[in-house]
């Protein structure tokens, strides 16, 4: 794999990861729309390790807080501000699951992971976001986050299992409709893909190390972590910002502007 390759790879996958724009659309696309050889599991399992590493490292008091409550809530016990968000998470984190191994073992996955379907949800969840945000209450902040939330947002992250949909853009979608304002929307949003995107790790990482070809692949392996980690954080820094003074509606005109030309592509253009 050439370094340029890597590059673009690994800063594709750290910016799109948190931004509601689908990172897994972009790297699905990637291949088609540059002609370069799809870059294979042992390196998205190193691009999503790396954006897990920056989520984690952003929130940082947040995810230390529940990592030191899940003793309490193997226990039973939801009796602290850890133990009750890693008990959220949990909650949140069992549609996904549920779904994802749906798809696997009925091999819609692969199904999905056409043009034509990243075109239409690219498109349509963009317009959907911007109806969210225009119209959702901003009456609630992440301190308000509940276990009714936790399972509806959880379902709503289930459906980013489609490619091109985008799972901080559902989950801020839903979360916004639900009444929360946009940081809270965005931070429940990132919070929520730590656990999935190490679910999503070990699913990839356990396929992978039956790989004997593995071992060629370190230094690529490193270097796109360290890249995707040093993107996503950049990404989520200026995004967490900007929330405070701007809207989403930049994401969506992206979103639209690229959902259109790709279904010029899917039905009117060159084949992918």
């Amino acid at each position: 794999m050439t370094l340029y390759h890597l590059i673009l790879v690994a800063v594709i996958q750290g910016i799109t990861e948190f931004l509601p724009i689908s990172s897994s659309g972009h790297l699905i696309l990637l291949p088609g729309l540059t002609g370069m050889q799809d870059q294979g599991q042992a390196i998205d399992v190193a691009v999503h390790l790396g954006t897990l590493g920056a989520v984690v490292l952003y929130f940082w008091a947040d995810v230390r807080g529940a990592v030191l409550g899940l003793p309490r809530l193997l226990t039973g016990r939801v009796d602290t501000p850890g133990a009750r968000l890693a008990f959220l998470l949990s909650v949140a984190t069992v549609p996904v699951i549920l779904a994802g191994l749906a798809l696997k073992l009925t091999g819609l996955d692969e199904a999905l992971r056409s043009v034509a379907v990243i075109a239409w949800t690219m498109l349509g969840f963009g317009v959907v976001l911007w109806v969210a945000d225009r119209c959702g209450p901003s009456v609630k902040t992440e301190a308000d986050w509940s276990l009714g939330d936790a399972v509806k947002l959880g379902l709503w992250q289930a459906v980013a299992l489609i490619p091109g949909t985008s799972r901080s853009g559902i989950c801020i979608t839903g979360a916004r409709f639900m009444g929360y304002d946009r940081h809270g929307a965005a931070k429940i949003s990132m919070l929520m893909s730590i656990p999935t995107i190490l679910a999503s790790g070990v699913l990839l990482g356990a396929e992978v190390a039956t790989d004997p070809a593995i071992g060629g692949q370190w230094r690529d392996i490193l270097v796109g972590a360290a890249l995707a980690f040093g993107a996503a954080l950049l990404a989520l820094t200026l995004m967490m910002r900007l929330l405070r003074s701007v809207s989403f509606t930049p994401y969506v005109v992206y979103r639209v502007v690229f959902g259109v030309f790709l279904l010029w592509w899917a039905y009117g253009g060159s084949a992918l």
